[in-house]
């Protein structure tokens, strides 16, 4: 399987070659790509010099954007899957291979924080959040998920079909919503125990507070996506997973 992991970033600078130096470990960095969302450091360069692909956006678009982006290239350069990794040093790159080995029984492999007893530090109030949106995810995945907000994740050869064609982009949600988008084209969504890091630079690009307080949105937007017509595009896909999954 050809793997590709994308790196979703925006000024991180700071961060950027550690992160790159350590995914060497583990991957080789010419199936690395870093979506620069319209940074205004040196990011893109940086990622260039330590051997990493480059795409950039003109302007800042979001996470949801960048990994769009992310999966088209994917598709054109003859991938079959896409791990989400992010550029701030959270994540680790030695738990990449169980991602991998996970397709074996999911089209997306989620890597969580909190499962098995996880450890990672959060604070009450987002630990509250990340709760109650875990808990709605489930049930539209119809599976038990501890970290659905998650950004390290796989999305195999099926997921990466339906993600290259229309992947969310509102602002906190892409990763939950994706979980919908995925369920409803009959796509499985499962876990494993990670390990994450805190940050090595950069900036948060969620407050605990803002988190908190747009709680409501993003079930809002779960619940649209839980209606909202398929876009034509997926409709065969969809049809191909029915036949499949029948």
């Amino acid at each position: 399987m050809k793997v590709l992991v994308a790196v979703p970033a925006l000024n991180e600078a700071a961060a950027i070659g550690g992160v790159l130096a350590s995914l060497a470990t583990a991957h080789p960095l010419r199936d690395v790509v870093i979506v620069d969302d319209g940074s205004r450091d040196a990011t893109a360069q940086i990622a260039r010099d330590a051997g990493a692909h480059v795409v950039s956006h003109a302007i800042n678009l979001g996470v949801g954007a960048a990994m769009g982006t992310a999966f088209k290239y994917a598709v054109r350069n003859g991938y079959d899957a896409v791990i989400q990794f992010d550029g701030d040093g959270q994540h680790r790159p030695e738990h990449i291979a169980q991602l991998v080995a996970g397709l074996d029984s999911a089209d997306i492999v989620i890597g969580s924080r909190f499962i098995d007893g996880g450890t990672f530090k959060s604070s009450a109030a987002r630990r509250g959040v990340q709760r109650l949106i875990a808990g709605v995810a489930s049930a539209y995945a119809r599976t038990k998920l501890t970290d659905a907000t998650s950004g390290f994740r796989i999305a195999g050869p099926r997921a990466l079909a339906v993600f290259a064609e229309h992947y969310p982009v509102e602002w906190l949600g892409d990763t939950v919503e994706s979980i919908v988008l995925a369920t409803r084209q009959h796509l499985t969504v499962a876990e494993i125990p990670v390990t994450m890091n805190e940050r090595a630079g950069g900036t948060p690009s969620q407050s605990v507070f803002r988190a908190t307080l747009y709680t409501g949105r993003i079930l809002f937007i779960l619940g649209l996506a839980s209606i909202r017509s398929v876009p034509p595009q997926l409709r065969a896909l969809r049809r191909a997973n029915e036949r499949a999954s029948a």
